[in-house]
C-alpha cells in the first residue's frame, strides 16, 4: 500500500487518540476566546474549556448548524481576523443567505494535504495527469481538488465543468489519468465517448475521484466499465472542508476520515445522543486543525454510519459508510445544494403564480434533471396559453438566477396538482442511488 503521510495515516489509535485531545482542547479555547457566538453557546451550558479534558468529552459541547453560520453571517464565526484569511468560499442556504467560510494559509496547505493522501490512497502518484472537471470558484471542488493534486507533483489540468467534446478531447489529446469530477458527469463522459468517434482504448484515464452527489455501487461499476478506470468514492462539504474529508481506500470498504484534523460522531437523528459503531444515524464533525474557521461538532444531516476497526489497507482512520440520504429536505443537483424553500421564495416573489408547487428531480442520460410544475392562479387561468411561454421562461430564469443551476418550469392548472391534509410532499426524486 502507498501513503502520502504514512506516520499521519498508520499511527495507533492511542497515538491518534492522544493527538485528537490536544487539538480539541486548543480548538476549545480558542473558539471560546475568539467567537462569541461559540462562547455564548457554551456558557448556555455551562462549560467552560478546561472541562473539556479528552476527546471523550466532546459529547458535552453544544452543536453547530448551518443556521447558526446563518445568523452570524457573513464573518461571525471567524476565528481569525479577516487580515489572516487567504480565501474565501461559501455556499447557498435556504433563505439565499450563503455560509461563507474563511481560510487561512496553513488551512488551504491542510486541505491540499488531506486531498493528496486521498489522491495517493487511489493510487496516484506526481506522474499522473489530473483532469479537474469540478466547478471553480465559491464551490469548493474544483480548487480543492487542484491544491491536493499540485501539492502531489501531479500535472493538473483545470477543465472546470462543462463543454463534454472538449472534455474528451483535452482527455485524449493530454494523456489525462486521473479524473476528479461528479459521478452522474464520469458516466455522461464515458456515454458521450461513441458519440465523438472514441473509445475507452482512446484515452489513458486509470483513476477517477468522484464527489458531490449521491451514487450507487451499481453506477461505480457502471462508470468503470465505460471508462476502463477503478473509481473512488469522495467527501466533504463547504462549511468543513471541500473534498478530501474522506474517501475510500484500494479495499472500498467505507471512506476513511482523516481523524487528526476532523472527528467524526454518528449521533440518533431524533436525541441528538452518539451512536455506537455500526449504528446509522446524523453524521456529526468537529474539525480540530483549522485556523480561520473551526466548527464544533456540526451536523452534516447526511445520514450514513461508522466503523473504527482498522482497515486492511493499514489505515487507523475511523471509516464512513457510503451515505444513505439527509435528515433535512435539501437536494443535491448535480454537486449543488438546492433547497426547495428557495424556489418558494422566487415563485412567491413572482406574485404571478399561486403557492402550489413541486419539484420533480430526475436523471436522464446520466445526469440530474430538475423541473418546476406551478398551478397559475385562477385570475391568470383565462389568458394562461397566451401568456404561458414568457411566464415559464422569466420564472426559470429567475429560478436559474438563485440556483446556479438550469432547470425546466411548466405552468399547469389550477388544483391539478394533488393536495394533502399534511406536510405538502413538494418534491418527487425519481432518481435511484
Amino acid at each position: 500500500m502507498e501513503y502520502w503521510n504514512p506516520h499521519a495515516e498508520t499511527m495507533s489509535r492511542d497515538e491518534l487518540s492522544i493527538l485528537q485531545t490536544s487539538r480539541l482542547r486548543s480548538t476549545v479555547e480558542k473558539v471560546y476566546s475568539r467567537v462569541p457566538y461559540y462562547r455564548a453557546k457554551m456558557q448556555a451550558k455551562g462549560l467552560f474549556p478546561g472541562d473539556i479534558k479528552t476527546v471523550d468529552d466532546l459529547k458535552l459541547l453544544p452543536f453547530v448548524t448551518k443556521q447558526d453560520l446563518r445568523d452570524t453571517y457573513p464573518y461571525g464565526m471567524f476565528a481569525e481576523p479577516l487580515e489572516s484569511i487567504s480565501r474565501i468560499h461559501a455556499s447557498s442556504g435556504t433563505t439565499g443567505k450563503q455560509t461563507v467560510v474563511g481560510y487561512t494559509k496553513r488551512d488551504l496547505d491542510l486541505w491540499s494535504e488531506c486531498m493528496a493522501r486521498c489522491l495517493v490512497m487511489a493510487g496516484a502518484s506526481k506522474l499522473d495527469i489530473v483532469q479537474v472537471c469540478y466547478g471553480y470558484g465559491l464551490f469548493t471542488g474544483g480548487l480543492g481538488a487542484h491544491g491536493g493534486a499540485e501539492m502531489l507533483g501531479a500535472a493538473v489540468i483545470p477543465a472546470s465543468t462543462g463543454n463534454t467534446r472538449r472534455q474528451l478531447t483535452m482527455m485524449k489529446d493530454f494523456g489525462s489519468t486521473v479524473l476528479c469530477c461528479t459521478p452522474s458527469y464520469a458516466l455522461y463522459l464515458g456515454d458521450s465517448l461513441k458519440e465523438y468517434g472514441l473509445t475507452k482504448a482512446d484515452i489513458s484515464l486509470k483513476i477517477g475521484i468522484f464527489g458531490a452527489e449521491p451514487w450507487s455501487v451499481n453506477m461505480r461499476k457502471e462508470i468503470e466499465d465505460r471508462l476502463g478506470i477503478e473509481a473512488f468514492d469522495i467527501y466533504g462539504l463547504s462549511e468543513i472542508m471541500g473534498p478530501s474529508v474522506s474517501q475510500d481506500c484500494k479495499c472500498h470498504k467505507g471512506l476513511h476520515v482523516w481523524e487528526d484534523s476532523f472527528i467524526p460522531e454518528i449521533v440518533d437523528t431524533e436525541t441528538l445522543e452518539p451512536l455506537p459503531d455500526g449504528e446509522k444515524g446524523e453524521l456529526v464533525i468537529t474539525t480540530i486543525d483549522k485556523e480561520g474557521f473551526p466548527l464544533i461538532r456540526f451536523r452534516t444531516r447526511d445520514i450514513g454510519s461508522l466503523t473504527h476497526e482498522k482497515c486492511e489497507c493499514g489505515r487507523v482512520h475511523a471509516r464512513m459508510s457510503k451515505l444513505s440520504g439527509r435528515s433535512d429536505d435539501m437536494l443535491i443537483i448535480r454537486g449543488v445544494n438546492v433547497f426547495p424553500s428557495q424556489i418558494e421564495s422566487v415563485l412567491l416573489e413572482s406574485g404571478e403564480i399561486s403557492p402550489h408547487y413541486q419539484i420533480i428531480v430526475d436523471r436522464v442520460n446520466n445526469l440530474d434533471t430538475m423541473s418546476v410544475e406551478i398551478e397559475v392562479s385562477e385570475h391568470m387561468f383565462q389568458d394562461f396559453v397566451k401568456g404561458m411561454e414568457n411566464t415559464e421562461n422569466r420564472i426559470r430564469a429567475q429560478i436559474e438566477s438563485v440556483l446556479g443551476i438550469s432547470c425546466k418550469v411548466r405552468l399547469v392548472e389550477p388544483k391539478s396538482i394533488t393536495r394533502s391534509e399534511g406536510k405538502a410532499k413538494r418534491v418527487i426524486d425519481k432518481r435511484v442511488f
